[in-house]
């Protein structure tokens, strides 16, 4: 009887370790084969946004792939690759009280994102992700802007990391 308990013991863990997908702490699913990683510099297209917006949105997009993965991080040619370009940036009232006067302000920003897998190119893709934040009218884009286009960045890169590697 303990001989066979012992070959079962074998034979699962032998299963166990042939498994072809790679998984990081955060969850994510990586090809086995993938050993680098890396993001280019997401330029700004946009006519409203600050010059510090691209520099911005690549480190925080460098931060997320560093920090969620076990990939080396190079500057280019990666085994999987991001790059792409700030799309979009908007500002618009959403919340009218009156004919003249909105209660708040939305910052939009869009970015579109090329993902290429070298190992399943039905995995890569290439998409516009877009978020916002709402800040009160009384309260100037300048002293919020700061604020505002953290969080949108930290939305906007967990959405591109998703789909990437959770398929979402």
């Amino acid at each position: 009887m303990k001989v066979l308990i012992k070959i079962l013991c074998v034979i699962i863990l032998t299963g166990l370790t042939s498994c072809k997908v790679k998984y990081s702490l955060s969850g994510a699913t990586i090809p086995p084969e993938a050993k680098t990683i890396s993001v280019g510099f997401f330029i700004n297209n946009t006519t409203l946004g600050a010059p510090s917006l691209s520099q911005r949105f690549t480190e925080k997009m460098r931060d997320v792939v560093s920090s969620q993965t076990n990939l080396g991080l190079v500057r280019q040619n990666g085994d999987l690759q991001f790059e792409g370009s700030i799309t979009d940036y908007n500002i618009s009232p959403v919340a009218i009280q009156s004919t003249d006067l909105a209660g708040s302000n939305r910052l939009t920003i869009s970015v579109n994102v090329k993902y290429s897998n070298k190992f399943d190119a039905g995995k890569s893709f290439e998409q516009t992700f877009t978020r916002f934040a709402d800040y009160k009218s009384s309260e100037s884009i300048n002293s919020k802007e700061a604020e505002l286009v953290t969080e949108i960045y930290r939305q906007l890169s967990e959405d591109i990391f998703n789909r990437a590697f959770n398929n979402w």
